[in-house]
């Protein structure tokens, strides 16, 4: 992988052969696990601007209509988050001349209080042929991390690291985006609250490494205090109206319930597995091919470029003496050119098969096709691929191997119809019959839904103590707990419309196999699953407990006191915010320098909110703990009295019956003594 430094620049071509579509994906650290950013992108012309507001492309506007931009969202990590753009540099329109990719970050924070900043390339085949490590990013509010530009119609790229204290406003506005002076439309956007020092241009020693292909001046930061910066945060006039579902469904026209809609995808006829995994790749491969904003979506994360999507299912290939099928095919053409994927299906609990894997991917190698895409219920973990196959290093051409879940398939789908909005009533009907298909259960797309051979010996050895530590199978449950959380994530975002993913506060560089290996030591130890997820939105992150020794889940968060009023006041009003709340709901007083403060159930403390405060008035109350316990469901699958489902029960109903009803924490602005303090 090529190392880069601030300022330099190299030729993608230089790096791989297959950069006609590349994936730029940018990570960072958040020691609290609270820290976040999202990601933009602006396409410039000659002029070192944008040709309209259209060509910003961030989490309200994440796709361009030609396919050339495609905001993937983010994707869990060992240690923190990935936020990946694809790029189709083939159908990047000729008067774009740079691509700048930055981050931003919102209500105060700075990507000071984050760690290992970086942005790596990935080639059209998941190739990482470039790293750019951002050291010591100071307070800023909004980095450019890098830059792609044209050279004598070649791409390039090159390390920027610019910060920028006005936030991604005065960025966006500094390269021609008009900005909305609307703060109610802005929440996250834009962040005027800065450190001038800490806002830095790039040295022009920097540049002059290679002075023949600096693409362009990037502006200077506006300070903080200029009257032309933006007064307020503010978001750019970018909204396109785009067709979603409506929330509430339509008053039926039929006699009773009894009668049943007319599907586009029947499920009744399904019979056997072999017969739901030919009906589920013919309807997914099929509104692929239909809805291109839907087909895009799925398969811009594999490197494929942006162009007239066919589909195809039950094709023969040659293979040795036997011919293989694979279950699909999708081939897209740009400018002549096809970019091909073989897909293998399962659905129900099918684990896939490395004889078949392997022989499509040696298929795909002689054929010259691009990937070989895997799709089941199972959940792909970093580090723990869930089919181990043989690359022949001596093959010139390389295939891709990518895996997609059923549960990412639906929270695309979900999210384009729910949130985002397609481009006609047309096409968000037909997400719509697929949708339903996924969910019903004779489908066998419902997602990962077994905790796997090892879940129930090691819920015995846990309660008769015999489960020691290094023991393989407390390992395996690990994982399956890993994938669970992460489907979680996937079905509640898909529902909420907002990033949901789990928290990792592993220290930077940490081993995935090493930290798994040091939870199940753990689950041997205290007989406890725990996990947290960070919900955009939310005031505080939610915990996840699994206590096996004792059947019970419990799922909390952690809320902060407010910064002014009393501590009566803060109570009363927590108890009103919760008035829609299970009354069994738990709350408990958090005390500074003590272990636990006064709890009690919501129904008990309704008549005597004051019963929240310590005896001792003086004592420092820092926030309240909110929790719901739940029994623990018994088997390994996801049946009624499954463990799996009561998880997932737990946390959708913690969420809908508590969180939502929870205001927004204020940034908090530091005082006067503080602010002195750092003069």
């Amino acid at each position: 992988m090529h190392e880069m430094t601030k300022g330099s620049n190299v030729a993608l071509a230089a790096l791989s052969e297959n950069t006609g579509s590349v994936i730029v994906s940018l990570s960072w650290v958040s020691p609290t696990g609270e820290g976040d950013a999202d990601v933009s992108v602006l396409m410039l012309g000659a002029s070192g601007k944008v040709r309209s507001d259209s060509d910003f492309y961030f989490y309200n506007n994440p796709v361009a209509a030609d396919g050339s931009v495609q905001l993937l969202g983010k994707t869990p990590t060992e240690s923190g988050d990935e936020d990946r753009i694809s790029f189709d540099l083939t159908a990047v329109p000729s008067g774009i001349e740079r691509i700048v990719v930055a981050a931003s970050r919102y209500e105060g924070a700075g990507f000071g209080e984050l760690e290992d900043l970086k942005v790596t390339l990935a080639d059209g085949g998941g190739q990482s042929v470039l790293r750019f490590p951002i050291d010591d990013p100071g307070t800023v509010s909004a980095i450019i991390f890098g830059e792609l530009y044209r050279r004598e119609r070649e791409w390039k790229f090159r390390a920027v690291g610019q910060g920028y204290g006005t936030g991604l406003a005065g960025l966006a506005t500094d390269f021609g985006v008009d900005i909305e002076d609307d703060a109610g439309a802005a929440e996250g956007l834009g962040d005027t609250e800065s450190n001038e020092q800490a806002a830095t241009a790039v040295s022009a020693s920097a540049v002059e490494k290679e002075p023949e292909v600096t693409p362009g001046v990037i502006p200077a930061p506006r300070p903080p205090g200029d009257e032309a910066g933006p007064k307020k945060a503010a978001r750019p006039r970018t909204a396109k109206k785009k067709v979603t579902l409506p929330r509430v469904a339509r008053k039926s026209l039929a006699d009773n319930e009894s009668w049943k809609q007319a599907r586009l995808f029947p499920v009744s006829v399904l019979k056997s597995d072999r017969d739901r995994e030919m009906r589920a790749t013919s309807v997914l491969l099929s509104v692929m091919a239909q809805v291109p904003e839907f087909g895009r979506r799925l398969t811009a994360a594999f490197g494929a470029p942006a162009g007239r999507m066919e589909t195809f299912t039950e094709v023969s290939l040659p293979h040795g003496d036997t011919p293989r099928r694979p279950d699909g095919v999708v081939r897209v053409e740009r400018a002549g050119k096809l970019w091909t994927a073989l897909v293998e299906t399962k659905t129900n609990g099918n684990g896939l098969k490395l004889d078949q894997v392997q022989a499509y991917v040696d298929i795909a190698a002689r054929r010259g096709y691009e990937a070989v895409i895997t799709l089941s219920n199972d959940v792909a973990l970093e580090g723990s691929p869930l089919v181990d196959v043989k690359i022949d290093g001596r093959r010139k051409h390389k295939v891709a191997l990518w895996h997609l879940s059923w549960a990412e398939v639906t929270y695309q789908a979900q999210m384009l119809i729910r949130h985002e909005g397609v481009g006609d009533r047309a096409h968000a009907w037909l997400l719509q019959e697929l949708l339903h298909y996924l969910r019903h259960e004779n489908s066998g797309c419902h997602g990962f839904q077994n905790m796997g051979s090892a879940w129930v010996p090691v819920r015995n050895g846990i309660d008769d103590e015999t489960l020691c530590q290094g023991d393989p199978r407390a390992l395996d449950v690990v994982e399956s707990w890993e994938r669970l959380i992460r489907q979680i994530c996937l079905s509640l975002g898909g529902e909420l419309g907002q990033k949901v993913l789990p928290v990792q506060r592993a220290k930077r560089g940490a081993d995935p196999k090493a930290r798994r290996s040091r939870l199940a030591d753990k689950l041997c130890l205290d007989g406890r699953l725990q996990a947290e997820l960070r919900i955009e939105g939310a005031p505080g992150i939610l915990a996840i407990s699994a206590d096996l020794r004792t059947a019970k889940l419990r799922v909390s968060i952690e809320i902060p006191a407010p910064e002014q009023g009393y501590p009566l006041t803060w109570a009363k009003r927590l108890i009103r915010r919760l008035a829609e709340a299970p009354a069994d709901l738990h709350i408990e007083t958090l005390v500074e320098g003590e272990t636990g403060g006064p709890r009690g159930t919501l129904e008990r403390l309704r008549p005597e909110p004051a019963d929240l405060l310590p005896k001792n008035t003086a004592t420092h109350i820092t926030g309240f703990r909110l929790s719901l316990f739940k029994s623990m469901g018994s088997s390994r699958g996801n049946a009624e009295s499954g463990f799996i489902r009561s998880v997932d029960d737990a946390v959708h109903r913690f969420y809908t019956t508590v969180v939502v009803h929870l205001d927004r924490p204020t940034p908090r602005r530091a005082s006067t003594k503080e602010r002195a303090g750092k003069a």
